[in-house]
């Protein structure tokens, strides 16, 4: 089963967890994610099947849109609303102007630090492990690029928000920082991601949609996150037709090309060929032509790569 599908992550599961779910309702063994999102967040979580896992290294760099509410008044030490209070709540008595000039500081390429509680690595040892066991947690700054911050308002202590911000941005520590300018700490209380490059929030599928169109049973463990299914393939099948994404809406910045069918099997070993098109021939510099190579209207079969004028080489096959 080969596709993209787009999940609307509940709260409380890991991004593995809602890979695990859905390996288990469809069957299907080979599935990743596009960009671990938190346990507490919801919001699109873009899953690769089968052979378009071979995919996942274009959106490496993919930029991503959130919303969510940041609470003013305590800091936490995971920097949301899981943690323990990192000190004496502070009171709050900034402006929405005053809030919104501070976190205008944050918009352009920035120098920041992950959270202690996240999965970056110190000598090989994720950092949470060692924070939870209160180990010190000394974390390099790295730069990111955030391109959106707007504060939408503020009521009492709480801040609603929409950002848009590029591969690597911890939108805990942006919200952890906010409050240290502002001097009463914060945290971040909500996060929904809305988008994942061109994948979007009313593109997503819940994992009980999800099941119930397959016509499956999948009952949910509260205690272990767990999914059980009775089906047969050619129901689990079926779901591609009604939920994946249309191959034609995959990687959109690559235009699209329709091989002819002599083409097919040379691009199947992964040979250079000549395809119908009609841009503009390999621009100077080092970034090649990339192109999508579709067998007719709907089967993606490769993303290949230019090397002079019509000439093309299969940097990705699907077939």
């Amino acid at each position: 089963m080969d596709g993209v599908l787009i999940i609307n992550k509940p709260a409380k599961m890991t991004s593995h967890d809602v890979v695990a779910a859905v390996r288990r309702i469809l069957q299907e063994r080979s599935v990743g994610h596009l960009g671990t999102l938190d346990p507490s967040a919801t919001g699109v979580l873009p899953l690769v099947l089968g052979r378009f896992t071979r995919l996942a290294a274009f959106y490496n760099e993919a930029d991503k849109r959130y919303e969510g509410a940041i609470h003013f008044g305590v800091a936490t030490d995971t920097y949301d609303a899981e943690g323990e209070p990192a000190g004496p709540r502070q009171p709050v008595s900034f402006s929405l102007p005053e809030l919104r000039q501070a976190a205008a500081r944050f918009v352009g390429t920035i120098q920041q630090t992950p959270p202690p509680f996240s999965a970056k690595k110190i000598s090989g040892v994720p950092a949470y492990k060692m924070a939870r066991k209160k180990q010190s947690v000394e974390l390099a700054p790295k730069q990111v690029e955030i391109k959106e911050f707007e504060i939408l308002s503020l009521k009492g202590e709480i801040a609603r928000f929409k950002a848009w911000v590029g591969s690597g941005t911890y939108i805990r520590t942006m919200a952890h920082e906010l409050g240290q300018i502002l001097g009463t700490g914060a945290h971040l209380g909500e996060l929904i991601r809305t988008a994942v490059r061109e994948f979007r929030l009313e593109e997503t599928h819940s994992l009980e949609e999800l099941g119930d169109s397959v016509e499956v049973s999948a009952i949910k463990s509260t205690s272990d996150k767990k999914y059980y299914v009775n089906t047969d393939k050619m129901a689990v099948n079926g779901v591609a037709e009604r939920l994946f994404i249309h191959p034609r809406l995959i990687l959109p910045e690559f235009p699209a090309v329709t091989a002819p069918p002599e083409a097919l099997t040379r691009i199947r070993h992964g040979a250079a060929v000549n395809l119908p098109y009609f841009g503009a021939s390999r621009p100077a510099g080092p970034s090649p032509v990339m192109i999508r190579v579709f067998a007719d209207q709907t089967h993606l079969v490769a993303i290949a790569r230019q090397i002079a004028g019509t000439l093309f080489h299969p940097k990705v096959v699907l077939m």
